[in-house]
């Protein structure tokens, strides 16, 4: 019988508890026979019994051995799962603690409240356990408690890791052959979500096409033959035909290992490790002379405290990587562990400002509140032997995020029509701080506090002086605002790490336009004409995305040029865009513009321009007058007034 939801169901409706009381070592001959009959001659890669009991029936001791050779012959493994914990050391009236199984919430020796019948047993399983060729037997033995914790996390299925066998090449002499394994690579839900239909929740329901059509009035449509790939290079189309696609691939001679150099670890620095994954790379199997030569490098460059700087590519499809090569000796293997480094391109260089502040400095009393705090927070701690342990261990630590959609896909599975229920309490906590952590925080929270008060800084009031109470502002306290406006200008971390800007781009042009007027590098006429370039650029891509985008340019233009008091070049090109509405057919263009009423700049808003407020007003709404004023020419009566004169 495969286990699957049908199963679940069928334990749930059909199986119900009863009062007879059935022999565990019975239970356990019957399991074997059924396990060994039904899987002779067949491919399995485990045999195992889990037997649910609380020991509390009479039970014979006289066929424990013929049980127990005949577990070891038939490779059969067993799992006993009990109501109560059981200790290794079952020293007579308890003892300490040190419990295989037990949940810190139940800390109940073992012997203490059971019955004879339950006491007597305990030590059959214990012989059964310990006979089998199984290390720290003991260990599979279980509570309820910790099975449905187990139970309540989601695990994937084990795989045998794949190898990877190449060649490491040093130079055009030296070769070792290798085989490398994934030790850490970022696991990824598989995609398995498919459209059904919302009634049967059968895919076969439903029929999906897909329709290539002109972008045109009449949406022409075109045959996927007929299309090609295009990359979008700025606001140009290059089209690739599959054919140069295959020929613009970087070409390389398939898989490899090389070593390129060597280098100090530690100018291989830690933030400079990139990729997902981490290789363990050992030598080819049964192969004695790459073990040798693969041993010897591997203790060089651990003594030397060096690294490897390898070119790696994984097969002929793949690009290639450089990366180090570390060398790993631990007390069962020796290993090179291979981490992906960066090219220049991933490189990403921000100049930030120094943290430094003379009037910010911290005292001796405040950095000392700081180590403390980090003292407290500390993940490791001191057993009793005086070895460090960790409190958090994140290669036992399950994804979140993984663990809460399973238990949603379990529940709709089982229970389909109901509300999804809440994030399990366990789960909430899995990336939480450990109560040891937070207990030893507090005091030093609270120190910091004291050393580090904070105080509400209010905004002062700015002085008016007497000019401004009785109206009589004179041009010179203008431009005196203005500058103290200018140096009061937000102070933007994000203007800096983007680095300085050197012309008007084409990801976004209003940002880099008001940038080069900030800088004042160029003059306001030739960072105007660039912008004006960009918004060509941009409308000749008749879309309303670049439509928007041009709009923004505008709003921008016509910003700093209020701001700057230059009206002319703003006017100027917004009039004889206007002109080109038509025979461009921008129209959708136009509307837009006119729904965010980006009109000319006036007399009332900068002074040296020659349009007035009236002016402005009617520049939006000029083109259906003109169109009303226009409408009778469109009439053949020239060609009548021609006919009668010719008679």
């Amino acid at each position: 019988m495969m286990p699957d939801f049908e199963l679940l169901e069928e334990i749930e409706s059909q199986v119900h508890p009863e009062n007879q009381q059935g022999d565990w070592l019975d239970a356990l001959v019957v399991s074997m026979d059924l396990l060994h009959t039904e899987t002779k001659g067949k491919k399995c890669d485990r045999l195992n019994i889990a037997l649910l009991t609380d020991l509390n029936t009479p039970s014979s001791s006289e066929s424990l051995e013929v049980i127990i050779e005949n577990l070891k012959q038939y490779g059969i493994t067993v799992q006993f799962f009990l109501p109560f914990p059981v200790e290794e050391n079952d020293e007579e009236g308890g003892g300490d603690s040190n419990q295989r199984g037990a949940h810190p919430g139940h800390p109940g020796l073992p012997g203490k409240g059971l019955s004879s019948e339950q006491k007597k047993n305990l030590e059959l399983v214990k012989e059964v356990m310990l006979s089998l060729d199984v290390e720290d037997g003991l260990d599979e033995i279980y509570t309820f408690r910790n099975a449905v914790e187990q139970l309540c996390m989601f695990k994937r299925i084990e795989r045998r890791p794949n190898a990877w066998p190449c060649v490491l090449t040093i130079g055009s002499a030296l070769s070792i052959r290798i085989v490398g394994y994934k030790a850490v690579t970022e696991e990824k839900l598989k995609k398995m979500w498919i459209t059904v239909d919302a009634q049967t929740n059968k895919k076969d329901d439903l029929k999906r096409e897909t329709v290539y059509c002109l972008d045109d009035d009449n949406e022409t449509e075109v045959q996927k033959d007929d299309t090609i790939q295009g990359f979008r290079y700025g606001s140009d189309i290059v089209p690739f035909s599959k054919v140069d696609q295959e020929q613009m691939k970087y070409k390389h001679d398939g898989k490899c290992f090389a070593v390129l150099g060597f280098a100090k670890q530690d100018l291989v620095q830690r933030h400079l490790f990139m990729g997902s994954q981490v290789i363990k790379i050992f030598p080819g199997k049964d192969d004695e002379h790459a073990g040798v030569a693969l041993s010897a490098l591997i203790r060089a460059l651990h003594e030397l405290h060096m690294v490897a700087i390898v070119r790696y590519a994984y097969d002929r499809r793949s690009n290639p990587q450089v990366g180090a090569a570390f060398p790993c000796i631990k007390k069962d293997y020796e290993c090179l562990l291979y981490v992906q480094l960066p090219f220049t391109e991933d490189l990403r260089q921000f100049p930030f400002p120094s943290l430094e502040n003379k009037k910010l400095t911290p005292s001796e009393t405040q950095l000392s509140a700081v180590d403390a705090l980090i003292d407290a927070m500390m993940l490791v701690e001191e057993d009793e032997n005086g070895e460090q342990t960790d409190l958090l261990k994140p290669h036992q630590i399950p994804n979140p995020a993984f663990q809460r959609h399973f238990q949603c896909l379990h529940h709709r599975a089982v229970c389909p029509g109901t509300p999804l229920p809440d994030m399990e309490p366990w789960l909430r906590a899995v990336l939480d701080r450990p109560e040891v952590i937070k207990e030893r925080c507090l005091a030093p929270v609270e120190e910091l506090k004291r050393k580090f008060p904070l105080t509400e800084v209010e905004k002062k009031k700015k002085l008016k002086t007497s000019a401004q109470i009785f109206g009589k502002e004179s041009e010179e306290p203008d431009a005196k605002k203005a500058k103290e406006d200018e140096a009061e200008e937000e102070y933007n971390l994000a203007d800096i790490a983007e680095g300085s800007v050197t012309s008007v781009g084409s990801v976004d042009p209003a940002r880099d336009f008001r940038a080069l007027i900030k800088q004042k590098s160029f003059p306001f006429g030739e960072v105007c004409q660039q912008l004006t370039h960009r918004i060509e650029q941009l409308l000749s891509n008749k879309n309303t995305q670049y439509y928007m985008k041009s709009i923004t340019c505008i709003q921008a233009f016509r910003e700093q040029s209020v701001k700057l008091g230059n009206a002319d070049l703003y006017n100027s090109y917004l009039q004889s865009l206007k002109r080109s509405i038509p025979n461009r057919g921008l129209e959708v263009f136009w509307d837009l513009l006119i729904q965010d009423g980006l009109t000319l700049i006036s007399k009332d808003e900068v002074e040296g321009s020659t349009i007035s407020k009236n002016e402005a007003a009617q520049f939006l709404v000029a083109e259906e007058k003109k169109e009303e004023v226009t409408a009778p020419p469109a009439e053949d009566t020239g060609d009548v007034d021609d006919l009668l004169d010719m008679m």
